[in-house]
C-alpha cells in the first residue's frame, strides 16, 4: 500500500532513498539513456541487482509509453516474482519545450515508479505527485548552482553529471563537484560519468558518493534498443573517439565522432543547435536520431553481453577491489 511521503521530513525521505539504494546488489542505477534504454533493459537491470531505468521520451507516443510502463510494472511486480517487487526508475524531461509532460505525469500516478529522476529543468514540477504515492525524486545536475536549486526545490537525491558522461553531459571533475555540493547538501548523491567497472564503483564510494550510474557499459547490452551498427562502433571506439558538442541537440552532449561524421555534423562548429524537445523526440526527423552517443568509458567495451552478465562482472570487480583495500 502506498504511503504519502509529503508528510515526511527531508531527512526521512533521504533515509528512505539511501535504504532503497543500499538494498541492491550493487549501489548502482542503470542510467536512463535516450534512444538506448528499453523496457527489456529496465527489467533485466532491476532483476540483475541494480535499479533499472527508462527515459519517458524513448517511447514514440504517450500511448506506447503507457504500454511500456504497464509491461515494466507487471514484470517487476510481486505477481511475476514470487511475491518480490523490484524497484525501477522513470526519467522525465521537465524542460519547458517538452509538450508531453502533463500526459506523462498521469502515467506516473498510474504506474508509481519507485524513483523519478528529472532532467533539463526544475524537479519541483513532479515532487508532490511522486511523494503522494510513496515514490522518491532525484535530479540530474551539471553545476553546483543547479544542484543548489534542486536541493531548494526539495529533491530527495542529486545525481552529479560529471565530465565523461555519455549523452547530455557535464564539464566538472567528480572530485571537485562533489566537494562543492557537500558544502550545502548532506543527502544522497550519485555519480554519473565515466563509471565503467567495479573498481570505479568502489572509488566513487570512497570519494563520498552514495551510488553511481552505469551508462555507456550498458549501451551494447543485448536488451538495449541500439542497432548492431551502434554496437560495432562501440567495440571499435576509444575515449578519443568521443567529443562533446552542442551542435546536435543544443545541449552539451558526448557523441561518437564516427557517427557525427557519417551524419555530416561538424562538432567543431561553435554555434549550438536550437533547443527543442517538443513533439516525438524519437522521430526520424530529429537531429539526434541517427547520431550515437557514448561516454569516456567506451574504450572498456571489449565484447557484447547481457545486462545480467555485466552486473555479474561489475560485482566481482567491486568485491575484489573492496577486498584489496580493507
Amino acid at each position: 500500500m502506498s504511503v504519502n511521503l509529503n508528510t515526511l521530513s527531508r531527512a526521512e525521505l533521504q533515509a528512505q532513498l539511501l535504504k532503497l539504494l543500499q538494498s541492491q546488489r550493487l549501489p548502482a542505477v542503470a542510467a536512463p539513456m535516450f534512444l538506448v534504454s528499453s523496457p527489456e533493459l529496465t527489467i533485466a537491470s532491476s532483476k540483475a541487482g541494480i535499479i533499472g531505468s527508462i527515459p519517458a521520451p524513448n517511447a514514440r507516443t504517450v500511448e506506447q509509453l503507457d504500454q511500456w510502463l504497464a509491461h515494466i510494472s507487471a514484470e517487476l511486480g510481486p505477481e511475476k516474482n514470487q511475491g518480490k517487487s523490484y524497484p525501477w526508475l522513470l526519467n522525465m524531461i521537465v524542460h519547458s519545450t517538452y509538450d508531453r509532460f502533463d500526459a506523462e505525469v498521469e502515467l506516473v500516478k498510474r504506474y508509481k515508479p519507485a524513483i523519478v529522476t528529472t532532467a533539463l529543468g526544475s524537479p519541483k514540477r513532479v515532487l508532490s505527485t511522486v511523494h503522494e504515492y510513496g515514490g522518491l525524486v532525484m535530479a540530474d545536475v551539471i553545476t553546483p548552482t543547479m544542484a543548489r536549486k534542486a536541493a531548494d526545490a526539495g529533491v530527495d537525491g542529486l545525481i552529479l553529471v560529471c565530465a565523461g558522461a555519455g549523452g547530455h553531459t557535464g564539464k566538472y571533475n567528480p572530485f571537485s563537484f562533489l566537494a562543492e555540493v557537500r558544502e550545502f547538501w548532506d543527502g544522497p548523491i550519485g555519480l554519473a560519468g565515466g563509471v565503467s567497472n567495479g573498481k570505479d564503483i568502489h572509488a566513487a564510494r570512497v570519494l563520498g558518493y552514495d551510488f553511481v550510474l552505469i551508462g555507456t557499459r550498458l549501451i551494447p547490452a543485448k536488451e538495449s534498443m541500439v542497432s548492431d551498427g551502434y554496437r560495432q562502433m562501440l567495440l571499435e571506439s576509444k575515449m578519443e573517439d568521443v567529443v562533446a558538442s552542442k551542435s546536435v541537440s543544443g545541449v552539451m552532449a558526448n557523441w561518437l565522432v564516427p557517427s557525427l561524421e557519417k551524419a555530416g555534423v561538424d562538432p567543431s562548429v561553435a554555434k549550438a543547435a536550437e533547443i527543442d524537445f517538443s513533439g516525438n523526440m524519437a522521430a526520424d526527423t530529429k537531429a539526434w536520431k541517427h547520431i550515437w552517443s557514448a561516454g569516456h568509458g567506451v574504450g572498456q567495451i571489449k565484447s557484447l553481453y547481457t545486462a545480467a552478465e555485466l552486473v555479474d562482472e561489475l560485482e566481482a570487480e567491486y568485491r575484489s577491489s573492496l577486498a584489496r583495500t580493507f
